[in-house]
């Protein structure tokens, strides 16, 4: 049933798309602040089960929570479990939105407003990107964010669904992504900091864990895109990124779009301003890492219609297949 639990959640996010300060992302990440304030002893193991207690304490909850609903009322009720769980884990809208007013903006031909946009959504510094690389790097952000957003919230759901785990694979690949995320970002703003082993932790299990959706999304980018040119592009090029799983699915829409990504990355806003107020340089680990370019022709506007196209195609593309499975499953 995963197929239906897909299709509800998104048609459900996009009449009524959850709000950015909603209380279960606020729940969450008071529950992620609480762990590491309360279970972050600075040593390797603890950053182990600091991040073990943060991310599969939340997936064991949902596949219980799945178990009971369908143990005493039924599929029908254990299925709209994963519906919300989908909701607040997959969907377009909690990130389309910034996409989609950058995008007017540079159709506009107002580049200030887009770079501000821009500078707002990723917190980093882009007041003097020139037009071609402000629209590399919203192509850049966009496609990263529907690979978290959607396609890894997609292969997590389905394969654990499959092994009868509910909506677990959602929950996990939602929370492993959001601490590795989050804890840096509580040590530079709060007092207390977030430990180097718990975040070592976090970004190895963030890898481990992307690792199969990111080829996953590059295979689909592939197949409604230029199918040659991403794989040659994802098998030669793919390394040039510094992030691995990042590097596959960028260098896979570099090739089905024809467009040339990577080069030189922005720097956090949140990084310099704290170097500011130190006087010193900012720490390498705040900054985004630079990259070698792709082939392919430079980044214009025309270039965000081609990736809307893209991901929209590969969500269909997942449909007709879990459908497909779904109706393998029930006439066997």
């Amino acid at each position: 049933m995963s197929f239906f639990a897909i299709l509800f959640a998104l048609l459900i996010e996009q009449v009524r798309p959850l709000g950015a300060r909603n209380p279960v992302h606020g729940a969450l990440r008071g529950w992620a602040g609480w762990v590491s304030s309360n279970f972050d002893a600075g040593r390797p193991h603890h950053g182990w089960v600091a991040w073990a207690l943060a991310v599969l304490g939340p997936a064991a909850a949902a596949f219980g929570i799945h178990v009971l609903l369908w143990y005493f009322l039924g599929l029908p009720i254990a299925m709209l479990w994963s519906v919300a769980v989908l909701y607040v884990t997959l969907g377009f809208r909690q990130f389309s939105h910034h996409f989609t007013a950058i995008r007017d903006a540079l159709e506009t031909a107002d580049e200030d407003q887009a770079r501000s946009l821009l500078a707002r959504w990723q917190q980093v510094e882009a007041s003097d990107v020139p037009r071609s690389e402000l629209v590399r790097h919203v192509i850049e952000y966009s496609v990263l964010a529907a690979h978290r957003h959607v396609f890894g919230v997609l292969a997590w759901f389905s394969v654990l669904a499959a092994l009868g785990l509910g909506p677990a694979g959602a929950v996990l690949y939602r929370m492993s992504e959001f601490v590795t995320r989050y804890w840096p970002h509580r040590s530079l703003r709060e007092t207390q900091p977030v430990s180097e082993a718990l975040q070592s932790a976090s970004r190895r299990a963030w890898h481990a864990i992307d690792w199969l959706p990111a080829r996953l999304t590059a295979v689909a980018f592939a197949v409604v895109g230029s199918f040659e040119e991403a794989i040659d592009c994802w098998r030669h090029h793919a390394q040039r990124f510094p992030n691995d799983n990042d590097g596959v699915v960028l260098a896979a829409t570099s090739g089905a779009i024809n467009v040339r990504l990577g080069g030189e990355a922005l720097r956090s806003a949140y990084a310099t301003s704290a170097a500011q107020a130190l006087q010193a340089p900012a720490p390498p680990s705040a900054t985004v890492a630079d990259s070698e370019s792709t082939p392919g022709r430079e980044a214009e506007v025309g270039h965000l219609r081609s990736v809307v196209g893209l991901v929209w195609r590969s969500v269909v593309l997942w449909l007709v297949l879990l459908a497909l499975l779904t109706m393998a499953r029930l006439i066997g």
